[in-house]
């Protein structure tokens, strides 16, 4: 894959394997992301196995979902800041934490799981987060709240002693942006990474229409 590379706003976007171009990024305040869970199996069945209605996407999803990061890979993710939270820090093989972060969706009787939780390294107590999971228009099959990650960032904020807010934040598995939206909504330094071309587009798209809103209200 050719490395494609595009500047919107405080955001640097990069279209490529995030192992190869994470190490050659500058060191950030947080990195903050939701990475494959590797259940691209169990998602073939639909609702019936639990795991939510089959999206429209599913051979995409396949491609990229297929096997979760590996241990050695979060080993090397604390080189790239001092400050980690990753959703779904529970699909995967993590050092022990008590600083977890719970998104609670008040609906019930939905197929899809009734909170998601995000590790992190804070040494603080577990933070939760009420927000409804339908209040929001979805590109991509795991797309987070653009509220959830600023309240993410916000958490993460609260554990940078000496600067009072982490300014600088990547995500190495990009998806459609919502992350990049939301340090462009909160005014912060951000790098994205995503190999799959249509959702790298569609994250483009978001992050220069987050800041096309600001300079509109400007």
């Amino acid at each position: 894959m050719e490395l494609r590379i595009e500047k919107i706003g405080n955001a640097t976007l990069y279209l490529g394997d995030c192992r190869e171009i994470l190490p050659t990024l500058p060191k950030v305040d947080l990195v903050l992301t939701d990475p494959p869970y590797g259940i691209a199996d169990v998602w073939k069945g639909g609702a019936s196995n639990g795991w939510g209605r089959a999206s429209s996407d599913t051979e995409l999803r396949n491609s990229w979902d297929d096997k979760p990061p590996t241990k050695e890979f979060f080993e090397e993710l604390s080189d790239s800041a001092d400050l980690q939270v990753i959703w779904g820090g529970n699909y995967f093989e993590l050092p022990p934490s008590r600083g977890w972060l719970i998104w609670n969706k008040p609906e019930r009787n939905f197929t899809l799981a009734d909170a998601e939780l995000a590790w992190t390294n804070f040494d603080h107590v577990i933070r939760v987060f009420d927000y409804k999971r339908s209040d929001q228009h979805r590109e991509h099959p795991t797309q987070k709240p653009v509220a959830l990650m600023e309240w993410s960032i916000e958490q993460a904020g609260k554990r940078v002693w000496k600067k009072k807010s982490a300014e600088t934040v990547a995500d190495p598995f990009m998806g459609s942006g919502t992350t990049g939206v939301a340090c462009a909504n909160m005014g912060k330094t951000f790098y994205g990474i995503e190999r799959e071309p249509k959702y790298f587009d569609i994250a483009c798209r978001r992050i220069e229409q987050a800041y096309a809103q600001q300079r509109l209200f400007a």
